[in-house]
């Protein structure tokens, strides 16, 4: 009984504290602009099945593709024997499904050991691509101090986890070859699990039953903490995506990527001035209108979810033209900054009941213009982001807060600006000259 609520204890204590940091992160979220992306339902679940379940983009490049497969694939299946964990907890009963499933319990275990291997192979070789072989697109600047302990602690927290489900299934199933454990009446003398029937005795082979017991129970409780450990650990980390990649490439951008938005403010200005009938809809008190984007409530609610959805896998960074020729800018790094300086917002608000000026804005404090102008609007980053985030939207809304509202574009800019003033047109000549070039 005493094992049963410690149990209860922890799991509705453990799943109420990630509900509560998962609310704030809404929070943050909300706090972008709105805009409507419900439109095509049935093509945005055709882009998730395919890029989020199926992991199409992931293949790109092949090698981390299928290790990130093991990964993935264990990481799902294994929720299987999650619920059997939660309601042995909660019963207080052991392998509650063991005997009403029979053959086919042992086949999904054994199918989720066989996953588990897979995902050790590949949580092993993603650190040393980290630590040891030093992938360029994985030891960028702006994954120095927190985002590389950040990626090395999860990484070293999976191995731990599997660690615990062999510690649990190998020495169970030496105790049920002795007619010793927790599990009774199942039906035959071992639980025959592919990869534990054979780890486990030879690992825990020659203990007492007492260190038996000890060490299948280290395995049942270490397995349920590590996993509400890191249920709580996502608010906090870029892991987060885990739960995010599904409703982010939902909501992606289905049009095309070289098509722009207009902004809702410019395109209410001339109406007014074009149409004297036009009524521009009120103005939001508590959102004063700005053309572009200088703070992080400027962006729209769909680019804070893909700050928070950011996997700081680095491959937007690895395909971006500017950043390979040695240009500041990063994809990666101006979805970093987009999310701190979104958490810092929650933090303040979270602090003082509402946003008190901090004296600082995303742009300036976190991003650089010379990062901003260093795009080239090519899209590929968003091309090569494997779910679907788009930085050059952040980038486009801030440089047009730059270029209409601070008038700071650079020299090459102004002029091409005062040509299309003055001539209608980018180039110096003026209309009446436009076609000389036919008499040549």
């Amino acid at each position: 009984m005493v094992g049963i609520l410690i149990f209860i204890l922890l799991f509705v204590g453990g799943s109420a504290f990630f509900l509560f940091n998962a609310g704030k992160v809404r929070r943050n979220i909300l706090l972008g602009r709105d805009i409507d992306r419900k439109d095509r339902p049935a093509e945005r679940f055709k882009v998730m099945t395919l890029v989020a379940l199926g992991q199409k983009k992931m293949f790109a490049k092949p090698v981390p593709a299928v290790l990130h497969l093991f990964l993935y694939a264990a990481f799902v299946i294994t929720q299987i024997e999650l619920i059997e964990i939660v309601v042995d907890g909660a019963l207080g009963d052991h392998r509650i499904f063991r005997p009403s499933l029979g053959g086919f319990y042992t086949f999904m275990i054994s199918f989720i050991e066989i996953l588990s291997v897979l995902a050790f192979i590949g949580t092993v070789a993603f650190l040393a691509r980290r630590n040891l072989l030093k992938v360029p697109r994985l030891v960028k600047s702006e994954l120095n101090g927190w985002p590389k302990l950040d990626a090395n602690l999860i990484l070293l927290a999976e191995i731990t986890l599997i660690c615990f489900i062999f510690m649990m299934n190998g020495a169970d199933e030496v105790l049920y070859s002795k007619g010793i454990s927790h599990a009774q009446s199942l039906g035959d003398n071992s639980f025959g699990f592919s990869i534990s029937s054979h780890l486990g005795p030879l690992l825990f082979g020659g203990m007492s039953e007492h260190a038996l017991h000890t060490i299948e129970r280290i395995g049942w409780w270490g397995h349920l903490t590590m996993v509400l450990g890191f249920l709580n650990y996502l608010p906090y980390s870029k892991h987060f995506h885990v739960l995010l990649a599904f409703p982010n490439v939902f909501y992606s951008n289905l049009n095309p990527f070289g098509q722009f938005t207009n902004l809702e403010s410019v395109t209410n200005e001339v109406k007014a001035m074009m149409d004297p009938s036009f009524i521009p809809p009120p103005a939001n008190p508590d959102q004063p209108m700005r053309f572009g984007a200088k703070e992080v409530t400027d962006l729209s609610w769909k680019q804070l979810l893909d700050a928070y959805s950011c996997t700081e896998c680095g491959r937007c960074t690895a395909a971006c033209p500017a950043n390979i020729t040695g240009k500041l800018l990063s994809p990666r790094k101006i979805m970093m900054s987009t999310r701190d300086r979104l958490e810092e917002v929650g933090k303040n608000i979270d602090t003082n009941g509402t946003f008190k000026d901090d004296g600082k804005s995303l742009l300036g404090s976190y991003i650089t213009p010379e990062e901003l102008w260093a795009c080239t609007s090519c899209n590929a980053c968003v091309e090569a982001c494997p779910i679907n985030i788009d930085p050059l939207s952040i980038i486009t809304d801030m440089r047009r807060f730059i270029v209409m509202e601070e008038s700071a574009a650079p020299a090459e800019l102004n002029g091409m600006f005062a040509n299309i003033e003055n001539n209608g047109a980018p180039w110096q000549f003026p209309q009446a000259d436009r076609l000389n070039w036919k008499n040549e």
